[in-house]
This record gives structure tokens, sequence and C-alpha cells, in this order.
């Protein structure tokens, strides 16, 4: 029977989930705030609706008659668009609000944890008063993460000892407008995540990728939603081994236990320490760019996990080609701070293909913030696109994308191209190794 799915968001991670949808039996209809080129060719229709309004998705998805959902961001996770979906007979691949909280307040989730007994959770303490917050920064013995409570699009944590002192993290407390903030114990080691498909109690692991917040090459310049990132042809990363990556699958499945009902992608941001995995945070989706490093890759239909979880059968276990990833995302100049819109993109999905063959291997180009005119596809102040490299090996898949970008010119674009270097991930080998003794 073909099903009729409804993809809500706009960016490069819903872009890579339409393309896991693309070859399936299903009618595939989206909608977002912005218009997608890339969605919109895959999809039968789309909508442009503020999708952190309940009402409004619901409404798109009964004129599509839709089965099935699939909601890629977290703010409409957050406003409680999955619950209204289900209370409308559509069943949302995506946590309800409540169990959303897990990656929505970071207050929630370090106490969640905490109560339920989870590992790998830092010491932290909680604060609604920036005065009481920066007493415990004066008394603190060692250097803290401040984390805004709630949701900031991935850019509004700082790091003592990396990004700020503690005058400046004080002084960034003050003069900020949250309402609550978690300060914890600074997590020193190497970041990976493992992102996980729950429903009916079943949790399916996809193999570890590792992104990159920082701006500027060498990880430095303030963080952003993600430069980059990169697998392996592996389930773990080169500076891992398999008892790493289980021990991050044992925390998952852990916290997937404790949210009863859980269903969606429940993505475990984690730090590989001296002492072992922690948990930097959780989240309730898909992360982007880390869906367009695993989705690719994945063998098993995504469009049969879906109906499985919406039936209430058990979930078919994932099958992934022993592929490679680098995903490097071209953003406007100026971005984070001073983005520049304007720039015509030039790299097309027929020129990447071929560039690819070059290499044996494959070439995705996923649109994210994009501007499509009459004239051609421009910039605007968020990230714009990126190019997936796919080979047996992570050089070989950082060489095809780096030439597919090379080709399309960097003429009002940035790019980090020390993203799934060899000297790079060398850095990160000799860190660990360090941090083991």
């Amino acid at each position: 029977m073909t099903e009729t799915v409804l993809l809500v968001g706009g960016g490069g991670r819903e872009h890579a989930i339409a393309r896991a949808l693309s070859g399936s039996d299903c009618a595939l209809y989206a909608c977002a705030g912005n218009r997608n080129p890339g969605i919109a060719r895959l999809a039968d229709g789309f909508e442009a609706l503020d999708t952190t309004h309940p009402r409004a998705v619901t409404t798109y998805a009964r004129r599509v008659e839709a089965d099935l959902a699939v909601i890629g961001p977290e703010a409409p996770l957050e406003a409680g668009v999955a619950d209204a979906l289900d209370d409308a007979g559509v069943y949302a691949f995506g946590p309800h609000e409540a169990e959303a909280r897990i990656e929505t307040d970071k207050a929630f989730q370090r106490r969640f944890m905490r109560e339920r007994d989870i590992p790998g959770f830092p010491e932290f303490e909680t604060f609604e008063d920036m005065d009481a917050a920066c007493e415990y920064i004066d008394t603190y013995d060692g250097d803290l993460a401040i984390k805004p409570a709630g949701l900031t699009g991935g850019k509004g944590v700082r790091v003592m000892g990396e990004q700020v002192d503690a005058e400046e993290a004080k002084a960034y407390l003050r003069d900020s407008d949250y309402d609550r903030v978690v300060l914890e114990e600074r997590l020193v080691g190497e970041e990976f995540t493992v992102q996980a498909l729950v429903a009916n109690g079943e949790v399916r692991v996809t193999p570890a990728v590792q992104d990159h917040k920082r701006a500027y090459e060498g990880d430095e310049g303030p963080n952003t939603g993600g430069m980059g990132s990169y697998s392996d042809g592996t389930l773990e990363l080169p500076f891992m081994d398999r008892e790493d990556y289980m021990d991050a699958v044992e925390i998952i499945e852990a916290t997937a236990e404790a949210l009863a009902g859980y269903k969606g992608v429940l993505y475990g941001q984690f730090m590989l320490t001296a002492d072992g995995v922690k948990v930097v945070e959780f989240n309730a989706r898909f992360g982007d760019p880390e869906a367009m490093n695993t989705l690719p890759v994945l063998n098993t239909d995504f469009l049969d996990v879906l109906v499985a979880a919406r039936d209430g059968e058990s979930l078919p276990q994932l099958s992934f080609e022993p592929n490679a990833t680098v995903c490097k995302y071209a953003v406007p100049e100026g971005y984070p701070t001073e983005p520049e819109a304007g720039a015509k993109v030039t790299v097309d999905e027929a020129g990447a293909r071929e560039i690819a063959s070059e290499y044996d291997g494959e070439a995705l180009l996923y649109y994210a913030s994009v501007d499509e005119r009459e004239d051609g596809i421009y910039t605007t102040t968020s990230r714009s696109f990126a190019v997936v490299g796919v080979a047996d090996e992570i050089a070989a898949a950082e060489e095809i994308a780096e030439a597919v970008l090379n080709e399309a010119g960097e003429d009002g674009l940035r790019v980090r191209h020390d993203i799934g270097t060899a000297k790079l991930i060398q850095r990160r080998i000799d860190h660990v190794a360090e941090l083991r003794g």
C-alpha cells in the first residue's frame, strides 16, 4: 500500500530525509517556513507555513490525507506539533512536547538523568538567578560549560577555558536575557554523536558521527549550527574503539527506556573523556548535519521503519553500507556573526555526480537555507548548502566533497576545508591517546 508521508521542516536535514524517502513506495508532501528547492523537487507538494503552529501543520496534513509525518527540526517538537498530529490521526515520528524536553530543556535533561540514574552525566547546577550563577562561577574549582536551558540553535553555549574566562562567562550571563541556565563541569575530550530510531520500546542505532561546531578551520571561532561532519565505514570513528561506541549505545538505550512511550529520533551527543563516555546533550531529532552522513548509507528502507513504528510492530534491524562520509557546509561570508546574503549558488547535482565518478564514489548535494529566484539559487544569512562525499574510506570521501566545492567556487561563500582531512582526524586520535595516558 502506498503511504502518504508529510515531512515537516525545510533545512539540509529535511532534504536528507526527503531523499531517503524518495525511492520508497510513498507520496511525499512537505511543509516549512522556507521553500527548500531540493525538497520541493522530490515532493508531490510543498506548502510554506509556520511549522511551530500545530493547527497550520495539521490542517495541511489533513488536506493531503497524510498517513505518517516526520518532524525534522526541534522547534515544532517544542511547540507540540507531534501531539497535534497524533490527535488528528496522523502518526508523527517525533516525540510529544513532554518527551521532547530531553532536548528543549537542558535543566530538565540533567535532572532527568540524575533522577533516573542514567550514566554519563556531568556535575551540574541549574539557576534562574544570574547573580547566583555568577557566584557559583566564583566558588567552583575548575572550568564550567554555561548552557541556556532552552533552545538556542546550537549557538548559546560558552565554555570556560576554551571560549571564555571566568569574568567573560559572568559578563555573558549578566548581559543575556536567559531566564534559566545550566552550569556544568567542562568535559574535556572528543565529541561524537550516535543517533537512534526509537519506537514501540525498541532502539535501532546508527554509526557514530563527529560534527564540527566551530566556524573556522582548526576548531577556531564561534559556535555555529554545524559546519560539517564525517563518519567512517564502521560503527565507530577512528579515535574510538567498539567499546566506546557500545558505552554510548547503552546510555541511549537507558534514556529511551526511561522516556516511556518515546518515538522518533533520539540523538546522543557524547564526549569521549579520560573517564570514559559522558553526555554533552540529547536531541530529540536527527542532527543537522549528522542526518546527511547517516541516511545516505542506510540500506534499510526508512519508510519501513516509519510504518513499523506506526503499526506497533517490531522495528526492522538497520543495515548500513560500509562506506565513509564527509559532509562540508557552504555558508555565507560572515556567518555566523555578520552573514552576507545574495551570493549565487552554482553547484548542481549533475555536476557533483560527474565529479564523484572520477573518484569512484558518490557526491550528494543538500540545500539548507537558500533563496530560489527565476535566474538561480542565492544564499540567505544562514547555512546555504552541504556537499557530502561517500566512498570506501574517509580520505576519498573528503576528496570528493572538496572537489565538488572547489568546482562550485567560493564567491560569497565560506567552507571549513579541514573537515575530514587526515591531519584533523590524526589530531583527534592523538588527543584521545593522550587522555588515555
